[in-house]
């Protein structure tokens, strides 16, 4: 497999950089902007907005009577599940990342959350930023991706463009279910 006319296994083993989703830190002194600076040591209040901007977390942060400044309390129990991951995105997106790697970035998150997910994941893909992600809402996932791969025991089972997979009569009987049929 090639990333960017390189082989994946020489880009990994350059090392990357990856950032944890929904890890808030357990600090009770830790504020919302600490929180997304640990992506960039020194970030400017500038870059650490402009990240919770990408990653749609602007809105609700100002929302806090404290701001930017908000303490997220014990592992962020301030916070919602959803905003944790919003956090947790925008620390992501400070790294200036070519590559993003998610892990079930819609886990435990509401339907209309969900939805505002994938819409940033497909928004910071058109930025050129390659997301990989592992995702168990696949029916949804395949909607936004321009590549998946369906893994079955570990073993690549199906490749494809999303839409070819999410239209796999196979695919959606074995992994979607027959009420992708009807979406």
């Amino acid at each position: 497999m090639l990333f960017r006319s390189k082989s994946v296994r020489t880009v990994l083993s350059k090392g990357f950089k990856a950032a944890q989703p929904r890890v808030v830190f357990t600090s009770t002194l830790t504020t919302v902007a600490e929180n997304i600076a640990y992506g960039k040591p020194g970030a400017s209040p500038a870059e650490i907005e402009q990240a919770a901007r990408q990653a749609n977390a602007h809105d609700f942060i100002r929302a806090f009577p404290d701001g930017y400044a908000t303490v997220v309390g014990d592992r962020g129990i301030k916070l919602s599940g959803g905003e944790r991951q919003m956090v947790a995105m925008g620390r992501a997106l400070m790294m200036s990342p070519s590559v993003l790697l998610l892990d079930e970035p819609s886990a435990g998150l509401s339907p209309a959350l969900q939805d505002e997910v994938f819409v940033r994941v497909r928004e910071i893909n058109k930025t050129g930023v390659t997301v990989i992600m592992v995702e168990q809402n696949a029916r949804r996932c395949l909607q936004i991706v321009d590549r998946g791969y369906v893994l079955d025991q570990g073993r690549n089972a199906y490749t494809g463009t999303g839409r070819s997979l999410a239209n796999d009569p196979k695919v959606i009987e074995l992994y979607l279910g027959t009420l992708a049929k009807n979406n």
